[in-house]
């Protein structure tokens, strides 16, 4: 496939944030069409409205029904909202919420019917979204809930960027809850996410993961807490037995304080701002929000709506840019694995028979059926 032929799927987010902006600004250079299909759900009204106020160079948008009907090597949107939606920059409005439900709801209709052949997600705002037909702390849990045909699937969100990939036992949940949802079952599923991820989908072959203390100077042998001893700890343990390699519990503020990060493929951090704040501050322009586990690809900014600077033309588009470009290539390394994978060979080995001739013997049950 023609690497132009590409589609990808960008929701609009949140009208009144920098959602647009960061993706106009993102698509401006054409070099992206040569990578890519851009395929953008929301209006071409709104879209029309940033890119006149804001400034942003002028680049024709084919207005199609669907991702099926996009015309490759060319920019393409598709109206999911009504002409009389009010864009108020920097106001969180339920008018604003109810646009981004209606995006991204479509773009996932058409990533699930095979219309196009990832999704990356402008931000939305996590209040204004809520509704009868959404009702879930962000897009990771509402993903897990759309795209998980058996119900075996679990997303695990990854933040990434070139050097560093942190992801989360636990994700939009109130501090006070997530002592309470870590179980060694739930980490050591965590880490076999993490680890399966890094190798399909960041092409990165027996990756060393690094999992993080709960508690302060992991838990100081029980006087800090005792999550350390009785759940992380055990979790490891099993997750190494499996043979992954995979190290910890470590405390936070010192494996990122001194650069210890960089010697691990991945971190699976115990709550969201324990991996994210550090992850933030190394990385913030360039990094992604990629959710795994899932057969479908989806990335996304691993900023928020910035409502202080919405309609400004201050925002920096480099996290929309590196998200569209995380997208594809997740896409090609997990083509190439499935590719590698496809026709596995018989396992073969030896064994000594009763009078001691070696005798080769052939495992059918892992030959290609």
């Amino acid at each position: 496939m023609a690497d132009n032929r590409i589609k990808v799927g960008i929701t609009q987010g949140d009208i009144n944030g920098i959602g647009y902006e960061v993706i106009l600004k993102a698509l401006e250079d054409n070099r992206i069409l040569e990578l890519c299909t851009p395929i953008i759900y929301g209006s071409a009204k709104i879209a029309a409205f940033y890119r006149k106020n804001l400034g942003i160079a002028q680049f024709p948008l084919n207005q199609v029904n669907s991702g099926a009907d996009a015309r490759i090597g060319e920019y393409n949107i598709i109206n999911v909202v009504g002409e009389d939606v009010k864009v108020e920059p920097g106001v969180a409005s339920r008018a604003a919420g109810e646009a981004a439900f209606c995006a991204l709801e479509r773009a996932v209709a058409d990533l699930r019917q095979g219309n196009i052949d990832l999704l990356v997600t402008a931000p939305i705002d996590k209040h204004t979204i809520q509704s009868d037909r959404f009702t879930f702390p962000g897009h990771t849990e509402y993903l897990e809930a759309s795209l998980s045909d058996n119900g075996n699937d679990h997303a695990l969100m990854i933040l990434c960027s070139d050097n560093m990939r942190v992801a989360l036992a636990t994700t939009h949940v109130p501090i006070a809850r997530v002592p309470s949802m870590l179980t060694t079952d739930g980490i050591l599923a965590k880490i076999e996410s993490l680890a399966e991820s890094l190798e399909k989908d960041f092409a990165l072959p027996h990756p060393r993961i690094a999992v993080l203390a709960l508690n302060p100077h992991a838990g100081e042998e029980g006087l800090l807490g005792s999550e350390e001893k009785e759940i992380i700890t055990p979790a490891i343990e099993k997750a190494r037995e499996k043979k992954i390699n995979c190290f910890g519990p470590y405390a936070a503020d010192g494996f990122f304080g001194n650069g210890l990060f960089n010697k691990f493929d991945g971190v699976l951090a115990m709550y969201h701002d324990q991996g994210l704040a550090p992850f933030k501050a190394l990385a913030m322009n360039e990094g992604v929000n990629f959710t795994a586990g899932l057969d479908y690809v989806r990335t996304s900014p691993d900023h928020g709506t910035a409502f202080d600077i919405a309609g400004k033309g201050v925002a920096d588009a480099e996290s929309m840019r590196q998200a569209i470009y995380s997208a594809i290539d997740i896409l090609r390394n997990r083509r190439r694995h499935r590719s590698a994978h496809r026709n596995p060979l018989r396992k073969q080995y030896y064994e000594k028979s009763k009078n001691d001739n070696v005798v080769l013997n052939l495992n059918e049950t892992d030959s290609d059926q």
